[in-house]
């Protein structure tokens, strides 16, 4: 028998990672940001009279040269990569033959866009000249400085060669985790950007916990000052420094399975159970677009299965600019990953000092998502809930009224709840309310929907943040919403015409079976009536 999810994610992992796994970081320079930022710092920091777009060259080239003395000095490969070029295979196949503890593997460059500022001459009477400034996108020479740090390990920085001279930052948590572990005499089997599994299965977890917004900025500071940088000394002691600010955070939970066969049945589970209660936009399995040897065909060529050799089950679920999506990693673990492109999705500001915060709402992200899998796929109720929610009940003084199971509003009601379990903050009135109408097929007012709410939440459904007008779902809640959802969609609905009269002759397998049924029924007691 397969196990359901519960049993597979309680009894069968044998390592669980919750980590910061990809980390991009966006350096800008809040003095250079603005065409007034730009004027104070060329003629009252710089000393030119004239802010004038002349001057930007002189800047440019002393930033180039400095670029190309460096990779001279210490003998470092400077490459101009091409349009489309995978960088990530280069950058592997370099670092492969890098053998020191720490430095610069490679230098790459790359023409891309960025917003800068472009002068306009300013018209008017006189002789004297002026500039007016406005943010453009440019086509300019980015740098790419691909090092291995002995606190990150692999790594890389993209810095513009152009005013006002923005900075991306590459990092990964795994990666520190793992020199961490190096430092401390830790064994451990990597799992690409994971692990598979560790001597102390506890290390990795608590260096994970270590890593916060101090150890992203050392590595800054750490590098700003060893590579070429396009300001000088005194320009950086002025203020105009670089401040970081979080651009892409992915927040991962690996669980290593004993046997590769429990992830698969649980990707089958979780899809099978998401075709009719979610209603994703979307279902496919991907296989490879090209064969070669590097990806050849399962040995029995692909077959016609949810879940088989050759095919890379993934879930996604998105939410604004972020999402979440979990995958089967290397035939070997679970990993749900949650992605944010943008803090503010979460009411949080981007600057780095969030990380932590950030870091935890992803977490409790991932863990959401488990929760509800594992609830819709074991929601069993009891007799005792079951009755709860049939009749009208008295809750802190209050009385709640019933939630009669097939009442078309209670479950249009129950099933509009399942699509809102993802979000973090929860849902209002106005969101939850066009759902239960469409279901309803019928106008569906803001009254009833208060007053279903009430009910909902005295009846220990769903919970209303403090100091909001906004819900979430409770465990409870969720598990009567999927066993109500389940059972009046999957077994009554499709099969409620086969306990009807046979009105024309169509066949209905469950019909057919209760009549067959019936009918041994009856022969059993008359055989008992002649017996007597």
């Amino acid at each position: 028998m397969t196990p359901n999810i519960a049993d597979i994610i309680r009894d069968h992992v044998s390592l669980e990672v919750r980590c910061i796994d990809r980390l991009y970081v966006n350096g800008y320079m809040p003095k250079l940001q603005t065409s007034g930022g730009l004027c104070y710092f060329l003629r009252d920091h710089r000393g030119y009279p004239i802010p004038s777009p002349a001057l930007f060259k002189p800047m440019r080239e002393r930033f180039v040269t400095a670029v190309h003395q460096f990779v001279a000095r210490h003998e470092i490969p400077l490459l101009e990569f091409e349009s489309g070029e995978d960088k990530d295979a280069i950058a592997a196949r370099y670092r492969a033959r890098f053998t020191r503890r720490e430095g610069v593997v490679f230098v790459g460059v790359a023409q891309e866009k960025m917003r800068s500022f472009k002068a306009y001459k300013r018209a008017g009477p006189g002789t004297k000249v002026g500039f007016d400034f406005s943010r453009q996108p440019v086509a300019v020479n980015h740098y790419y400085f691909y090092v291995h740090d002995q606190d990150w390990g692999p790594a890389f920085l993209k810095i513009g060669s152009y005013l006002p001279y923005p900075v991306k930052l590459c990092l990964n948590g795994h990666e520190w985790v793992k020199q961490r572990l190096r430092c401390n005499r830790v064994r451990f089997e990597s799992l690409d950007n994971g692990f598979l599994s560790c001597a102390d299965p506890t290390a990795p977890q608590a260096a994970c916990d270590a890593l916060g917004p101090a150890d992203v900025q050392a590595f800054f500071d750490r590098w700003s000052h060893r590579l070429p940088w396009p300001l000088t000394a005194e320009d950086r002691a002025a203020g105009f420094d670089h401040h970081l600010t979080i651009w892409q955070l992915e927040v991962s939970l690996t669980q290593v399975f004993h046997r590769p066969v429990q992830g698969r049945h649980f990707f089958e589970a979780v899809i099978r159970d998401n075709l009719d209660l979610g209603r994703p936009h979307r279902v496919r399995l991907l296989f490879p677009l090209r064969l070669t040897r590097a990806t050849p065909p399962p040995a029995f060529g692909y077959r016609t299965r949810v879940i088989t050799d050759g095919v890379q089950p993934s879930l996604h679920v998105e939410y604004k600019s972020s999402h979440i999506k979990q995958y089967f990693k290397e035939q070997h673990a679970l990993r749900t990953e949650t992605t944010i492109n943008n803090p503010k999705d979460f009411y949080v500001a981007k600057r780095v000092a969030n990380l932590t915060h950030l870091r935890d709402l992803g977490q409790q992200v991932n863990r959401k998502l488990l929760e509800v899998e594992r609830i819709s796929h074991h929601c069993v109720l009891t007799q005792d809930a079951l009755d709860r929610l049939q009749r009208p009940t008295v809750e802190g003084g209050q009385r709640a009224s019933a939630l009669r199971f097939g009442d078309p509003r209670v479950m249009a009601l129950l099933q509009a709840i399942t699509g809102f379990t993802h979000l973090p903050h929860g849902f209002h009135n106005r969101d939850l309310r066009p759902h239960v109408a469409a279901l309803l097929g019928r106008p569906y007012s803001r009254a009833q929907m208060t007053y279903d709410l009430r009910r909902l939440r005295l009846k220990g459904l769903i919970h209303r943040i403090p100091k909001t007008h906004r819900y979430t779902a409770t465990s409870y809640g969720l598990k009567v919403a999927f066993f109500c959802a389940k059972l009046y969609l999957r077994i009554l609905r499709p099969n409620w015409a086969a306990l009807l009269p046979d009105d024309d002759r169509l066949p209905r397998s469950l019909r057919v079976a209760l009549d067959q049924l019936d009918l041994e029924i009856r022969k059993l007691h008359e055989e008992a009536a002649l017996a007597a």
